[in-house]
């Protein structure tokens, strides 16, 4: 994540269409209650930016594939060291901030089809040699465009991942009625396959406050794939101790309850 130069409003929400009625939000926020599994959660990356929480079963994973690289490699590096082939894109930049034997990368963006620079997620694992039928870690920091690409993969593709770590951003709009259909559904689409086992906001901006409910403009959140979790309890601990805020200099934020509470 970049840090911006923001002019954002901390305390309240303010949109030209109408609010989202209160109590459909509150049953998104249910439905993407963090769990508790069977498998830890371990931190891969450094401290803070780059960094991410993620469930400690990557046993057996043949590739990670970590659309927006920016200037910090750092997870993707965790990756290959434990044996995972990394395949990267990000057309804003040249390269990897590190080297590593296991990284290819293609100066591309993603987004919901292929017209250059862009590609789709389904064509780029399609172009590379990964066995076909081998899970797959997803790691995903595109600024935005994570919503489009999200709705653009089929069940199928979005299967293949045994763990997703996504950065999304803009979620301040679920606030917005006009927009909160989209980001809702996009949102369980994703729930369909997995469950959500971690949240962490980012710090590098305020949260959004609106009728007593609180949504940070950007979090990180973790997935596992439905089928790797055999036991299943509300987690309980935000910040988790793994946790780290993404910008120093700002302050600390935690997880609202009303998102796991």
């Amino acid at each position: 994540m970049k840090k911006l130069a923001l002019n954002l409003p901390s305390k309240f929400a303010f949109y030209p269409t109408k609010l989202t009625p209160r109590d459909e939000l509150l049953a998104l926020l249910r439905d993407l209650r963090p769990l508790e599994t069977e498998h830890p959660l371990i931190r891969l990356g450094g401290d803070g930016d780059g960094g991410y929480l993620l469930p400690d079963d990557l046993d057996g994973l043949a590739a990670c594939f970590s659309p927006g690289v920016d200037v910090n490699s750092s997870f993707e590096f965790d990756c290959a060291d434990r044996g995972m082939e990394v395949f990267m894109v990000d057309a804003s930049v040249e390269g990897p901030a590190a080297r590593h034997e296991r990284f290819h990368f293609q100066k591309k963006f993603i987004g919901s089809f292929t017209e250059d620079p862009y590609i789709s997620m389904q064509d780029w694992v399609d172009s590379t040699p990964v066995a076909k039928d081998g899970d797959l870690l997803l790691q995903m920091d595109i600024e935005g465009y994570e919503w489009e690409t999200l709705f653009s993969m089929s069940t199928a593709l979005m299967s293949r991942f045994r763990i997703i770590v996504i950065e999304l951003h803009k979620l301040e709009n679920l606030f917005s009625d006009a927009i909160f259909p989209i980001l809702s559904r996009c949102l369980r689409k994703l729930l369909h396959t997995h469950d959500c086992v971690h949240i962490h906001p980012n710090n590098i901006a305020p949260m959004v406050r609106s009728r007593g409910l609180e949504i940070p403009w950007y979090g990180e959140f973790t997935f596992l794939r439905k089928d790797r979790i055999s036991q299943r309890k509300p987690a309980t601990r935000f910040p988790h101790p793994l946790d780290r805020d993404c910008e120093p200099d700002e302050p600390s934020m935690v997880l609202p309850k009303e998102w796991w509470n």
